[in-house]
């Protein structure tokens, strides 16, 4: 007879998860002395002087697999040496010598999470690893105790029976069954694999059951024990307690306090309610958790390969695996599936706003990594399908990365959608990197080009491609063919490229970010993907009386939902270390479950006050895809909340089609003092001519029809293409003076993706009809001339950073306003179309000052010349002409500038033809 000994642990508190005990690479075998089986702890303790308390060893024995020459090889483990609580290598080396005296022979010790013994299948290593035990009240009084114990090839189960009263205890048995995706069904063993001591029986209520009879122990008490091969985890153990005799108190099963059946978790860990989503646990196990408060049950659902059909299905005990709304589970090793999801089963009550569907594979919310979305083969939109990915993602290497940190008024955004950007084949890139986000690398010449510093990029997530960006299944996830291989690995990975290649180039990344609503459609559409199949009246707004847009409206300021979004943004500045956010449709942000308008928006509040967004730029856009409208509210920005100004883009249009007022215009010029005077300042206006909704930039000059007419646009003369000489230069004229306007005046610059070479949708205001970028306009006479302004007006904004990117508002003295012939502005006269201003550098404490002088700027929206006066400067001085918008290519602009001669003791007169912008910088002449 032969034994192998194996030291798994020190103490009863162990050291696992912080120290292990590691010595040889092979084991051998001992020879067996009565006197040795009961080596007790205390005996440990004085042989080596160690004061941790030792458990005793665990000893197995074959007669017929070994003999006193076997050598057999063991997974190799790297040593450590231990603290004082635990034996360093010098005192493991007496404690193994100690035994060789007597034995003639060797012990070994390994960590109790690496036994992997390459001995002959019959011999079993009986070596506890884990023990978790349950205590359940019953509907009689006293407890049920059960303790699962892990050990190295087994499940055991032990049930003991605690202080039941009035139960006839002879005879007593455990009638139970296990069950894995429904608590209703279970599945029975057969001889092979049932525990030894069971049978299979019909219960009372007829069904089949497995029965086990309990056992006296010598305290007085029941027990009994079931033995499971771990292969056959995990599952759950449902059980009831049988008397086959009558009872007082009058029936003959027993079940717990709640009068249900007692369930335990086999290799499955009860789980943490947080954090939401997949993680990993300190022990190395994978966690699960997901929010639903009107579920009656949750199934996680594994899939291997094969994502047709789960591999396996665990329904969540509500009792053991809820805590609150949140349902959690924990599993050892999820290695062998790729991706996972959710069924949610409950009522439908429409009237409540449930929708639950039993059958449905649900997306996890919380989702890092998608897999790809599944159709139906005909297509049918109720049956998309898409499953969360089961992997951790590697770790990148941020190593260098920093974020620039551009202050707000120094920004000068432009705005892109990551696919179209890149994935014309005029681009030139390879079909792998052409409309993803290494595409954007490969492009960033073009980007410095434009001297603009951050990208605002449209929604990244994984959206309804056939509603476009801004309808998304997800928000924790980038979309997965912007990835090289059009999976969602490869997204995470290059988008995280993209923004460290981005941030080494200066430039910052925002997202713009849809938290409003899904692509999951109303009652009338049935598409049900994840948010309306786990907790539909919680997620949405169901309120009948509300108008909620088709019934996929997100109720933003529920207490889960603004956890979900907090959680999200939070996601994107650690994992991706994205700079900023723009909030589509930010009035519903402040919106509540009734639609009603909050004063005080906790949602609002929340984001503004996060510490971990403390360094994030967060910017509120009123405009809603659903009904492509701007929703504008007085928007409780608590300081924080910069915002997109549709104002600026309103007046600012129709001015220049000769409609606004110079009481308007001045005072987008200035910065928006009506919006951002109270306690922000001009920094906070993100100012906009075109955007990726609408008209674009080109045809805001070019189509002007009756159904345009909330564009605010001016076909100047004749409706879409033309080959008038007349209508194509005041079309020229008019985007220079859009762009000039845009990058003078006080404020953040947004310029649109396609704007600088003329993209146009034909006159069609609808998101899907706008263009992949074309790279080969860049290269046309329009492409190149626009381009180049672009960059000149970039480069004057950061010459005269003093005056045309300031935090604070200009003072009233620093600014003085021409009317037409040099009179003051008529300010309210729909007549007046001419307005003019001085901008003196002054001395303010507040703002940096440049060595350039005073600026000068007219704006002539007549359909006719005008004289701008311009104001008398010192003998040393001189104005020069920077931008004339009415002059041909390449002369309209110019960084030196052209002297404007002007006597020494008068003013000078410079005519402006219609519809033209020009600027004017006063320098010192040599």
């Amino acid at each position: 007879m032969e034994e192998v000994w194996i030291l798994n642990r020190i103490s009863n508190k162990g050291i696992r998860g912080r120290q292990k005990l590691l010595s040889s690479v092979e084991v051998q075998t001992v020879p067996a002395r009565p006197s040795m089986a009961t080596l007790s702890s205390r005996f440990l303790s004085q042989s080596i002087g160690v004061k941790s308390e030792f458990p005793k060893f665990t000893v197995v024995t074959d007669e017929r697999s070994l003999d006193c020459k076997s050598k057999c090889s063991c997974h190799f483990t790297r040593k450590q040496k231990l603290n004082r609580n635990g034996l360093n290598r010098k005192k493991a080396g007496q404690m193994i010598n100690y035994f060789e005296k007597i034995n003639d022979g060797k012990l070994f010790a390994i960590s109790p999470n690496s036994i992997e013994i390459a001995l002959d299948k019959r011999i079993q290593t009986n070596v506890i690893e884990d023990r978790t035990t349950f205590m359940f009240r019953t509907e009689i009084g006293g407890q049920v105790k059960v303790v699962v114990s892990q050990k190295s090839m087994n499940y055991v189960i032990s049930v003991e029976l605690i202080s039941l009263t009035d139960v006839c205890y002879q005879n007593l048995e455990l009638h139970w069954g296990i069950f894995r995706s429904d608590s209703s069904c279970w599945v029975l063993l057969d001889s092979e694999n049932s525990p030894s001591g069971t049978d299979l029986v019909k219960s009372e209520s007829g069904e089949d059951c497995m029965k086990t009879l309990f056992k006296k122990t010598c305290s007085g008490e029941h027990s009994l024990e079931l033995m499971f091969d771990s292969c056959q985890a995990p599952f759950y153990i449902s059980f009831i307690v049988y008397s086959p005799f009558d009872s007082a108190w009058g029936n003959s099963q027993i079940r717990t306090h709640r009068k249900t059946n007692f369930v335990v978790p086999v290799g499955i860990g009860r789980g943490n309610p947080l954090p939401l989503g997949v993680s990993l646990n300190d022990d190395g196990s994978t966690n699960f958790s997901l929010f639903s408060r009107n579920a009656e049950n949750v199934v996680l659902c594994l899939y291997d390969e094969n994502t047709a059909k789960p591999a396996l299905e665990i329904e969540l005990d509500p009792y053991i695996n809820r805590s609150g709304d949140m349902w959690h589970v924990s599993l050892s090793s999820v290695r062998q599936y790729l991706s996972y999801g959710f069924r949610c089963k409950g009522a439908i009550l429409w009237d409540k706003g449930n929708r639950y569907h039993m059958r449905r594979i649900l997306l996890d919310p919380y989702a890092k990594i998608l897999g790809n979305f599944n159709y139906n083969e005909g297509g049918s939109v109720p049956l998309v399908k898409c499953l969360g990915r089961l992997y951790t993602e590697t770790a990148f290497d941020w190593d260098g990365d920093t974020s620039p940190c551009i202050p707000m008024e120094k920004l000068m955004v432009y705005r892109l959608n990551v696919g179209r950007f890149t994935e014309d084949m005029s681009s030139l890139l390879p079909k792998d990197i052409a409309g993803t986000f290494l595409g954007v690398i490969q492009k960033l010449h073009h980007l410095k080009n434009l001297g603009v510093n951050a990208l605002l990029l449209e929604p990244i997530f994984p959206f309804d491609e056939l509603k476009g960006p801004y309808y998304p299944y997800n928000f924790f996830a980038p979309m997965n063919k912007y990835g090289p291989l059009r999976d969602g690995i490869s997204a995470c990975t290059s988008m995280k490229e993209m923004v460290k290649a981005l941030h080494a180039n200066g430039l910052e990344v925002l997202l713009e970010m849809v938290f409003t609503h899904t692509a999951e459609g109303g009652d009338s559409l049935c598409q049900t993907i994840s948010f309306r199949g786990i907790d539909n009246s919680s997620y949405y707004i169901v309120d009948r009386n509300v108008e909620s847009e088709g019934g996929n409206v997100l109720n933003c300021n529920h207490p889960m939902v603004q956890t979900m979004i907090l959680d999200c943004l939070r996601h994107w500045v650690h994992e991706y270390h994205v700079d900023g956010f723009c909030f589509i449709n930010s009035s519903s942000l402040a919106k509540g479950s009734d639609g009603e308008l909050l004063t005080l928006s906790p949602l609002i509040e929340a984001i503004a006050f996060d510490p971990i967004l403390s360094h994030a730029k967060i910017i509120a856009d009123c405009w809603s895809p659903l009904d492509m409208q701007c929703k504008e509210i007085h928007f409780p920005h608590w300081k924080k909340w910069a915002e997109m100004n549709a104002r600026f883009c309103y007046d600012v249009r129709n001015f220049l089609r000769g409609e606004g007022l110079l009481s308007n215009l001045a005072t987008r010029l200035c910065g928006s003092g009506d919006i951002f005077s109270d306690g922000r300042g001009p920094s906070f206006s993100f100012n906009y001519i075109a955007r990726n909704f609408g008209l674009p930039l080109v045809d805001l000059v070019s189509f002007s029809g009756s159904e345009l007419s909330a564009e605010l646009s001016w076909n100047c003369g004749e409706e879409g293409p033309t080959s008038t000489p007349v209508v194509l230069e005041s079309r020229l004229k008019q985007i220079r003076n859009f762009l000039f306007i845009l990058y003078i005046s006080l404020g953040v610059p947004v310029l649109n993706m396609g704007d600088e070479y003329g993209q146009s949708t034909g006159g069609s205001t609808l998101y899907s009809n706008r263009k992949s970028f074309d790279w080969g306009s860049l290269r046309t006479d329009f492409g190149v001339q626009t381009t180049q302004y672009v960059t000149f007006l970039s480069s004057l904004r950061t010459k005269r950073s003093d005056l045309l990117q300031r935090k604070h508002f200009m003072k009233i003295e620093h600014l003085d306003w021409h009317g037409e012939d040099q009179s003051q502005p008529q300010w309210e006269a729909p007549s007046s179309k001419f307005l003019a201003v001085t901008v003196n550098t002054g001395d303010d404490e507040t703002e940096t000052r440049s060595n350039g002088g005073d600026l000068y700027f007219a704006i002539n929206a007549h359909g006719s010349s005008e004289c701008a006066v311009l104001p008398q400067v010192s003998n040393n001085m001189a104005w020069f002409c920077l931008v004339d918008t009415s002059l041909p290519y390449p002369g309209f602009f110019s960084m030196e500038g052209i002297p404007i001669d002007q006597p020494a003791t008068s003013i000078a007169i410079y005519s402006m033809k219609p519809h033209s912008c020009t600027l004017f910088e006063a320098r010192k002449i040599s």
